[in-house]
């Protein structure tokens, strides 16, 4: 089969270089992007006069037509073309023949990659935030079901002081709103339209390129020719953001990985979310959670291999940035794949709310409110801080809780220890009194999630 830039070649390529040439494996995803790409591309030559309305309307036919096809599978991909242009405007060519042949006119296959490779991103940008969108409710609507429930919030991976298992959630919430303002952002920059720029100089024919641009739905064009067809900064940074995404479900996945566990059972994770040992039937393994914590990996690797491949490149286009598509396709792949088995993950766990409540009471976590209360009482903090945590040594050794104290035992570390401590130590006055904006306290819980309400309404 002759290639598109057959004519100054007097051999064929080498099959194994062929095959190490072709895209087609991998670009050929984008086969709704091309077509849509080249109808906007004829509609405007034909408003300049440079095709005419005849010849548009037949190549716009027989595209709507191929299109059709692939979508419902009569038409199959040819793997044997060299990427997913070839295929198209063979087959285009072959219906309509040399009228079919005009459609390339006025455009180079760099500004057609350019401009599919953007229309498919801002797809997957769009599919990548109503993800997103539907784990941040996933979230809230916990959060909104345990403003009251006591977590044992840590610091080093040891107790520390403590919170409501809503708070912890809505932390995560909060990362996934970051998420979604850089997703938006970076989509800005994908939304314009390279068409136009051509091989890398622009084009000799008259052509509209703002016209393009606006039957494509982008915010405008590429104004430097050679930035146009050479710049794949929005595919790295949409790489960037997805590994960000993935980091952060990454952290998530590692603690429900972590409450799941028999050492924690804060949570129990569904059946439909967990698997078994091949020789161990007791266990029940958080394999999908741990999945969502290594894709992380293969997200930041995706990211390194566009910058290192970037990093050394002349203008303008050069073919490394073949490599672009298959990098970024995976890490959007792999995001998506990701969201898509987290959120249900989530809605569907046991929330074991008398665990959590029997590791924050065990763990000393109202000992910066011991502190506090004798610092109220006119003890200076410094000097409360070291009597309190002789009492917790005291209790440690005791193996008793504050709780578990005796007034007469308070008493022997201070004078200033009086009857009203138990209420002052009580989990739920220590969580309820963190009432600073965005504190823990139920009251500015429900303040934050109804912001997040707020920012996510559509």
């Amino acid at each position: 089969m002759d290639k598109l830039w057959a004519g100054r070649f007097k051999s064929a390529l080498n099959s194994a270089a062929d095959d190490f040439n072709s895209s087609i494996r991998v670009d050929s995803r984008m086969y709704r992007e091309d077509i849509e790409g080249s109808q906007a591309h004829v509609r405007m030559l034909a408003s300049c006069g440079i095709v005419t309305e005849a010849e548009a309307d037949a190549i716009l036919r027989c595209l709507g037509e191929i299109r059709a096809e692939l979508d419902d599978g009569r038409l199959e991909i040819d793997y044997a073309c060299e990427d997913i242009h070839s295929f198209v405007e063979k087959t285009l060519t072959a219906r309509i023949g040399d009228t079919g042949k005009k459609l390339h006119t006025a455009r180079s296959r760099n500004d057609q990659v350019a401009v599919d490779t953007r229309l498919y991103l801002r797809r997957m940008a769009d599919e990548e935030k109503a993800a997103l969108l539907t784990l941040v409710r996933t979230l809230v609507k916990l959060a909104k079901e345990n403003t009251e429930t006591i977590l044992p919030g840590y610091t080093h991976l040891q107790r520390a002081q403590p919170i409501s298992f809503a708070q912890q959630l809505l932390a995560y919430a909060n990362m996934f709103l970051r998420d979604l303002e850089r997703l938006a952002d970076c989509r800005v920059r994908i939304n314009r339209c390279p068409l136009g720029a051509a091989a890398l100089a622009g084009t000799t024919y008259p052509i509209d390129r703002t016209l393009t641009a606006s039957l494509l739905g982008f915010d405008g064009i590429c104004e430097n020719s050679v930035d146009a067809v050479s710049d794949r900064d929005y595919i790295a940074e949409l790489a960037f953001v997805n590994a960000l995404i993935a980091m952060h479900v990454s952290r998530l996945a590692e603690e429900v990985t972590l409450w799941a566990s028999y050492e924690f059972r804060f949570v129990e994770l569904s059946d439909e979310f967990s698997t078994g040992s091949s020789i161990m039937p007791q266990k029940k393994n958080p394999d999908i959670a741990e999945l969502a914590r290594g894709k992380c990996g293969r997200v930041y690797g995706d990211l390194h291999a566009l910058l290192t491949m970037l990093k050394g490149l002349p203008l303008a286009y050069n073919k490394d940035l073949q490599e672009d598509k298959e990098a970024v396709f995976d890490s959007v792949d792999t995001v998506l794949a990701t969201l898509g088995v987290l959120a249900p993950m989530l809605e569907t766990m046991t929330v074991r709310k008398d665990e959590m409540r029997k590791a924050a009471d065990g763990g000393y976590i109202n000992a910066t409110d011991c502190a506090d209360y004798l610092a109220k009482k006119g003890l200076p903090f410094r000097d409360a801080y070291k009597i309190t945590g002789a009492l917790v040594a005291y209790a440690i050794d005791e193996g008793k809780t504050l709780a578990g104290l005796s007034l007469d035992e308070y008493r022997t570390f201070s004078p200033l220890f009086e009857a009203d401590v138990y209420e002052a130590l009580d989990m739920h006055t220590c969580m309820s009194l963190r009432s600073s904006e965005g504190g823990t306290a139920p009251a500015r819980v429900e303040e934050q999630i109804r912001k997040i309400e707020e920012h996510i309404h559509d």
